[in-house]
C-alpha cells in the first residue's frame, strides 16, 4: 500500500483519465455526453465532476444506466481546494467502481493546470493513466474580447494540449479570426484543435497520454557562465531570469527583467527584426518611448504602445536549435544604463 494526504491507495491497474476543462457554459457537459455514449457495452465508465456551487445539476445531464458511475463534488473547486477531498472521491471511485476510464470535468471556475500538477505526482501513477488535458471553447464567443481575455480563461487554454471548440458552426468570420490567432499564441503546447458540433467528437481523437511541459529557470546566460561545472547554480527567486521549456517539438526560449531596466525602443526593434529561424516573437518593454508591446509573426511585425507591465518579459518560439546567448547579450546592450537607485 502506498498512503498519501491520509489516504490510502491500493494498487490497481492505472485507469486512463481525461480532464475536461472549460470556462462557464463552454459546453463541457455536452461533449461529455457525446463521449459517454460511445462506451463499450462490456466496459464501466467513470464520471468524477465538481460544481462550485452546493447543488448538482449536470449530474442529472448524465446517463443513468449499467457501465456508468457518476460522483459529485459539491462546493468549491477540486482544482485549488483542499487536495484531501479529491483524493478520498478518486480513490474512492477507482478502488470500489474499477472503472476502464475515467473523466473528470472540473467547474468551469476551475484551474487546470493544478488539478494535472496534482494528478501526474509519482503516488498516483499506479491508479491513474493520465491522458491529455481538454479544454473546450465556445467558438461562438472568441469574438469577445472581455470574454476570452480573462485570467481564468486564458489559465485554462494555457493547460490545454487538446482544444475543442464548441459551436463551430455558429462561428463568424471574427470569430475564425480570433481562433487563428489563438492557435499560433498557443502552438507550443495545443497539439490538436478539434471543431465540434453538438460535442460530436470521438474517443479516439482525445485518447493520447498526457505530455509534461519541461521549463528550467535559469539565471541570465551570461551570470551562469560565471559557475564552473562543479559549481550549483544560484537558486532563482528575483529577476532577471532566463528560462527554456520545450514540448510537442517546439522551444520556448524566454527572459523576464525587472520592469525598471528601461531600453532603447529602436535599437530593441532593430535587434528583434534582425532575428532568423522564429515562428512567434512576443515581448512587452520599458522603454525610452513608454512601455511597448511587440507581437510578431512571418507575415507581421506588429509594435504599439502597450500598457504598464510587471516587468520586461520577450518569448521567442522557434523549431530549431538558437544561440540563446547572442540573443540575451543583443537584448542587453539596449538597456539603457540609470542611477544606481533605479537599477
Amino acid at each position: 500500500m502506498i498512503e498519501c494526504a491520509s489516504v490510502k491507495i491500493i494498487a490497481t491497474a492505472a485507469v486512463k483519465t481525461h480532464i475536461i476543462s472549460g470556462f462557464l457554459g463552454a459546453g463541457k457537459t455536452t461533449l461529455l455526453q457525446a463521449l459517454l455514449a460511445q462506451k463499450p457495452e462490456h466496459e464501466t465508465w467513470a464520471i468524477l465532476m465538481n460544481e462550485f456551487g452546493e447543488i448538482g445539476i449536470d449530474q442529472q445531464l448524465l446517463p443513468d444506466a449499467q457501465g456508468y458511475e457518476v460522483k459529485e463534488l459539491l462546493g468549491g473547486c477540486l482544482c485549488c481546494a483542499s487536495q484531501l477531498p479529491m483524493q478520498i472521491a478518486l480513490s474512492r471511485l477507482i478502488q470500489e467502481k474499477k472503472p476502464d476510464r475515467l473523466f473528470i470535468e472540473p467547474t468551469g471556475l476551475g484551474h487546470p493546470a493544478q488539478l494535472i500538477e496534482q494528478l501526474t505526482e509519482p503516488h498516483w501513477q499506479s491508479q491513474v493513466d493520465m491522458r491529455a488535458l481538454l479544454t473546450v471553447l465556445d467558438g461562438s464567443r472568441l469574438h469577445d474580447a472581455a470574454w476570452i481575455s480573462q485570467d481564468l480563461y486564458q489559465d485554462q487554454l494555457k493547460a490545454a494540449q487538446i482544444v475543442v471548440v464548441s459551436h463551430a458552426d455558429t462561428m463568424s468570420d471574427l470569430d475564425r479570426d480570433v481562433f487563428n490567432d489563438l492557435k499560433e499564441e498557443h502552438l507550443t503546447h495545443v497539439h490538436t484543435w478539434l471543431m465540434a458540433e453538438q460535442g460530436n467528437i470521438q474517443i479516439e481523437q482525445i485518447d493520447r497520454a498526457h505530455q509534461g511541459i519541461h521549463r528550467k529557470i535559469l539565471p541570465l546566460i551570461q551570470i551562469q557562465k560565471q559557475f564552473s561545472a562543479e559549481e550549483s547554480l544560484p537558486e532563482i527567486k528575483q529577476l532577471p531570469y532566463h528560462y527554456v521549456e520545450s514540448s510537442n517539438g517546439y522551444t520556448v526560449a524566454g527572459w523576464k527583467f525587472s520592469k525598471r531596466w528601461k531600453f532603447d525602443f529602436y535599437d530593441l526593434l532593430d535587434v528583434l527584426c534582425e532575428q532568423k529561424d522564429w515562428l512567434r516573437i512576443k515581448g512587452i518593454f520599458n522603454t525610452n518611448q513608454g512601455w511597448m508591446t511587440f507581437n510578431f509573426n512571418p507575415e507581421q511585425l506588429n509594435y504599439k504602445s502597450g500598457a504598464e507591465n510587471i516587468d520586461n518579459r520577450v518569448e521567442v518560439i522557434t523549431q530549431h536549435d538558437r544561440d540563446w546567448e547572442s540573443l540575451e547579450t543583443a537584448i542587453l546592450r539596449c538597456r539603457i544604463e540609470q542611477d544606481e537607485k533605479n537599477q
